[in-house]
């Protein structure tokens, strides 16, 4: 017999689901409706762009919901001292959780010290708030997949994350499987780009994440 999971039903992965809205063309209605989706199923968090985080602090204020934003988002591609700078604000705003996009070109390059750098320096940004680093995986081999793990780790990050949801793929089971190889149960594994159902989200949790980011959170929740 297999290992009996925690969730009984699809309701139950409503608790590990980061609600997202990071669409560019979003606007305050459409967030504040997450935000109330959010409350009324009680998703772990809204994920949101940065100029939406005051909005959703206040609407998840006494909810227990927490408030996420993304850093360098979509390519990481700006320096460690802006990205330091855009996570202490969001964090200043209300910000529980920081998802920031790993530094991709020093990655490809094998710039391990700026890599290692560009996290810590986030990480210092954060203060109390939670990090995760985005690999997007879809644009790694497996031996990067590896290094990037591990340099979140030395770096203090609490979180990877398989995918910004805008490349060229998203999250795999093969993937988060060699993520949670890797760290171990150090740090959480978040699933995420294109988990649109509740067998996506089942496939991934299967693997070893312990997060799940999705804008069809209602979707994989009705099962």
């Amino acid at each position: 017999m297999g290992v009996v999971p925690w969730w009984a039903k699809p309701a139950d992965l409503a608790g590990v689901i980061d609600h997202t809205i990071l669409r560019p063309e979003a606007g305050r209605a459409d967030v504040l409706r997450f935000c109330e989706e959010a409350r009324t199923h009680r998703f772990c968090s809204v994920c949101v762009n940065p100029i939406f985080v005051p909005l959703v602090a206040g609407a998840l204020s006494g909810s227990g919901v927490l408030t996420c934003s993304v850093i360098g988002f979509p390519f990481g591609a700006i320096p460690t001292p802006l990205k330091a700078a855009e996570a202490a604000w969001v964090v200043a705003q209300g910000a529980d959780e920081v998802d920031m996009v790993l530094a991709l070109g020093p990655m490809k390059d094998g710039d391990d010290d700026a890599v290692r750098a560009d996290i810590a320096g986030v990480k210092r940004a954060c203060g109390a708030a939670t990090l995760k680093v985005i690999l997007e995986t879809c644009l790694l081999t497996e031996a990067e997949i590896v290094r990037a793990c591990q340099l979140s780790q030395a770096a203090g990050a609490d979180f990877v994350k398989t995918s910004t949801g805008y490349s060229k793929g998203g999250a795999t089971t093969a993937d988060v499987a060699l993520m949670r190889r890797t760290v171990g149960d150090s740090m959480g594994v978040k699933a995420s780009g294109g988990i649109r159902t509740f067998a996506d989200a089942e496939s991934m949790l299967r693997a070893g994440a312990t997060r799940i980011g999705a804008s069809a959170g209602i979707t994989i929740i009705a099962g």
